[in-house]
């Protein structure tokens, strides 16, 4: 009994010693698998993002092979360009208006889908066709659809008796046009994430509020809401940002125009930078925008917070 009792005390340090080493290989292995991943986004993301900003206070042009340091000159001409915050106008008008709207009509159709109806499954997967079919591709079949000598819409306008429009050349109809584009091709998408959050929603938590008396309305908005906040912030805080970004269906069915009414802070950066060469003053153009999305992000985040005692 005694070599049994005197070897307990060395015993406990050594499974001491052996947890720590083997949690050591647990940790070890993790940054093992994470190094590649970190590494992409290091040499693909985070390094485009460092070198824009240090763009950005250059004079940096591909027709100049100078690169002369000009501090804040690119943002306090920015600011003062009338252009630039027309552009900055046109963002705002197309995500406030396609965003709520295209998550007020995913809601809608998660709830639809949500029912057991026939042939759900089909219509599920025609809401979510656009999706996975390219920005560039479905805004070409935009702009055919809505020529107004050629394109199906002009000509059901006439059937009605209604006179044609040229969409994509008017000042008043052309930014309605790539706005509905926008919705019509991302709203599969969130309807899927909501749906997703319905699909997660206990059936018992209905039965119980219709046993209280509780209505639809009372359902919808104290279990229904509730139960998709995390698809919602996610839906929302996507949203903003691909609004905010929006530039495929603008440069291919209007490029900015007519009369700049369609040019959003991308396009006008993709002009400056990609047209005219201004490689500075576009990487703060990007900077502003990256700083106008982190700020979005941050208030929809803190706005639809969640916690464990919701």
């Amino acid at each position: 009994m005694k070599p049994a009792m005197n070897a307990h005390p060395t015993t406990l340090p050594t499974l001491l010693a052996g947890a720590a080493t083997r949690r050591k290989i647990r940790i070890n292995s993790a940054y093992l698998f994470i190094t590649p991943s970190m590494l992409i986004i290091a040499i693909f993301v985070l390094y485009p993002i460092l070198q824009a900003l240090w763009m950005s206070f250059h004079s940096w042009s591909f027709l100049d092979p100078e690169r002369t340091f000009i501090g804040l000159k690119n943002y306090f001409q920015l600011f003062q360009d009338d252009r630039f915050w027309n552009s900055l106008r046109v963002s705002a008008i197309y995500t406030f208006v396609t965003v709520p709207t295209q998550i007020v009509l995913s809601i809608l159709v998660a709830l639809a889908l949500h029912e057991k109806l026939r042939g759900v499954k089909l219509l599920r997967s025609i809401y979510f066709f656009p999706v996975i079919s390219s920005f560039a591709v479905m805004a070409i079949v935009w702009s055919f659809l809505l020529d107004p000598d050629m394109g199906l819409v002009s000509h059901w306008l006439i059937q009605l008796g209604l006179p044609s429009i040229d969409w994509l050349h008017s000042t008043t109809w052309a930014l309605p046009a790539v706005m509905f584009t926008g919705i019509w091709k991302n709203l599969g998408f969130s309807m899927v994430i909501l749906l997703a959050g319905l699909e997660g929603i206990p059936e018992i938590y209905y039965e119980a509020a219709s046993i209280d008396g509780a209505g639809k309305w009372s359902r919808f908005w104290n279990i229904t809401i509730p139960g998709m906040r995390q698809g919602l912030l996610f839906v929302t805080v996507t949203s903003f940002i691909s609004s905010l970004q929006a530039f495929d269906q603008i440069y291919v069915m209007t490029q900015g125009g007519p009369l700049f009414q369609t040019e959003t802070i991308v396009t006008y950066m993709y002009h400056e930078g990609f047209q005219l060469y201004q490689m500075g003053y576009a990487s703060a153009i990007a900077w502003v925008l990256f700083i106008i999305v982190m700020i979005w992000s941050v208030i929809q985040m803190k706005f639809f917070r969640y916690q464990d005692v919701d």
